[in-house]
């Protein structure tokens, strides 16, 4: 039987604020993919780059494996892989070729493979998947073991034919996700992940889709692997699998990462029910919308079925920027989600976007406003990012050079031009920071005030560094003037 060594081109090392934070979550996409082609009769074996020092790792796997494929398949639930960083590229174009001079059949699936296929048919990929890549990668393989030399007939694939590159139709996602067979976790060395989170974290979190795909429009989400269509697993088929993953890797957390959590009607309602009759605890986070969390049944049933943490892609406090960006949400909604979601005893936390094209001060300033006011348990800053197929990206990449990627996820740079030159939103990016942990620190020292043996540790050390950071905020708004020509 035909041997398929699968890998992916998410290096933890190579992106050093991830490395620095230490909360590695497995290949959850690369996983699937193994685990479908494990049940059509392949052999097939992992090489988790997730720890790995450099491309020259998988070296040894390929030569005491010996593939006839290698399929490089990327994690398409992780918003890390989306953003197409240069090291991850590049060391996937390494890959490729050593996989190459070792007489194996090379096969792509990622976001950044989709969006720029013949860079990577260039760089040693035989074949490119386009989209989601279950279906396709196991017709493509069966059809090169039958000896085809026409695979025009496979949707969503490109390849070289002699001089040309040929690209298939389209792919259909899969609608019936309950016909998955579960993720192939038996592949991957828990004992680093689990390492890892415990010393960061003090817990061992772990990753779970109940969903694919997302059906809303915001213009700067790029959608390459599943696409506008929201498809859902069953709150029975979910609960199964976090039953055999309690048994088997004991863990303490879950990270749902779907792009939405229990969008369709009812579901998180079932799922709680679901989790109480099984008698499953359980603590995770998730991420959702802000018009979906104003409603309180939906914010309700998260919290009986062990919600923590939920991250609201809040993007801006300005009323005109999320307009802008065909986000679809209000002001009002995240004010109301996020005081529906702390009265209910999950955290809220907040993804913050600067940088969008037209954002002036005073969309900064209500940004900043809004962080204060509500004073998420977490905060994501970015800037904006130009995804390849996205409506943002068209509006601006005349305006990219040579510059088009993120080396690592805390470059931050701004790839083209804006209000403001690149320098003031990294300066930004730092300033708001600084605002939030000293304003953090400030909440916390008015508790000690009432009841000073009632904090923990953690809790004095959020006071003494509002005291530090308190004179940052005043040279930070210094700068930012200097920055901003003002």
């Amino acid at each position: 039987m035909k041997k398929i060594l699968f890998s992916h081109s998410y290096f933890l090392r190579f992106d050093p604020k991830q490395w620095a934070t230490g909360q590695p979550y497995a290949p959850l996409g690369t996983l699937y993919a193994a685990s479908l082609m494990r049940e059509n009769g392949y052999t097939v074996s992992l090489f988790d780059t997730m720890f790995a020092h450099g491309a020259e790792e998988v070296l040894p796997s390929l030569d005491h494996f010996q593939p006839d494929f290698f399929v490089i398949y990327d994690d398409g639930f992780n918003y890390l892989t989306k953003m197409c960083l240069t090291n991850m590229r590049e060391a996937a174009f390494r890959m490729s070729k050593l996989a190459r001079e070792r007489g194996c059949t090379v096969i792509v699936s990622s976001s950044d493979s989709t969006d720029h296929y013949e860079q990577y048919l260039q760089e040693g990929a035989d074949f490119v998947v386009l989209g989601e890549g279950e279906v396709t990668l196991a017709e493509l393989i069966q059809a090169i073991n039958k000896g085809a030399t026409s695979f025009t007939s496979i949707p969503g694939l490109a390849y070289r034919q002699g001089d040309a590159v040929i690209k298939t139709g389209k792919r259909p996602v899969i609608r019936e996700l309950d016909a998955l067979p579960f993720p192939a976790w038996d592949l991957i060395e828990i004992t680093p992940y689990r390492a890892m989170w415990l010393k960061s974290s003090g817990y061992f979190s772990m990753n779970m889709g109940t969903t694919r795909g997302c059906p809303f429009k915001c213009n700067w989400c790029a959608k390459p692997i599943y696409g506008n269509r929201y498809n859902s697993r069953s709150p029975q088929n979910v609960v199964q699998e976090l039953k055999l993953l309690k048994e088997q890797y004991h863990f303490d957390h879950i990270w749902f990462c779907d792009d939405i959590f229990g969008l369709k009607p009812g579901w998180v309602q079932e799922f709680a029910e679901l989790t109480e009759q099984e008698n499953l605890p359980l603590r995770f986070k998730i991420q959702s919308r802000a018009d979906l969390l104003v409603q309180e049944n939906y914010v309700r049933s998260l919290a009986r079925a062990g919600c923590e943490n939920t991250w609201m892609g809040a993007e801006s406090g300005s009323q005109e920027i999320l307009d802008a960006m065909d986000k679809g949400t209000t002001i009002e909604q995240i004010y109301t989600a996020t005081k529906l979601l702390k009265e209910h005893g999950i955290r809220p936390s907040f993804f913050i976007q600067f940088g969008y094209p037209g954002e002036t001060k005073e969309d900064i300033r209500k940004t900043i406003r809004m962080i204060r006011e509500l004073m998420p348990a977490e905060l994501g800053i970015s800037v904006s990012y130009p995804l390849p197929g996205t409506v943002f990206y068209e509006r601006v990449k005349n305006e990219l050079q040579e510059k088009a990627n993120w080396t690592d996820s805390d470059e931050l740079q701004l790839m083209f031009k804006n209000t403001y030159p690149p320098a003031f939103y990294k300066r930004l990016h730092r300033h708001v920071h600084h605002v939030y942990r000293t304003r953090q620190g400030w909440m916390t020292f008015k508790k000690a005030l009432k009841n000073p043996f009632a904090l923990k540790l953690a809790d004095y050390k959020k006071v003494v560094a509002a005291c530090l950071y308190l004179p940052q905020i005043f040279i930070g708004k210094w700068q930012l003037k200097q920055l901003s020509y003002e």
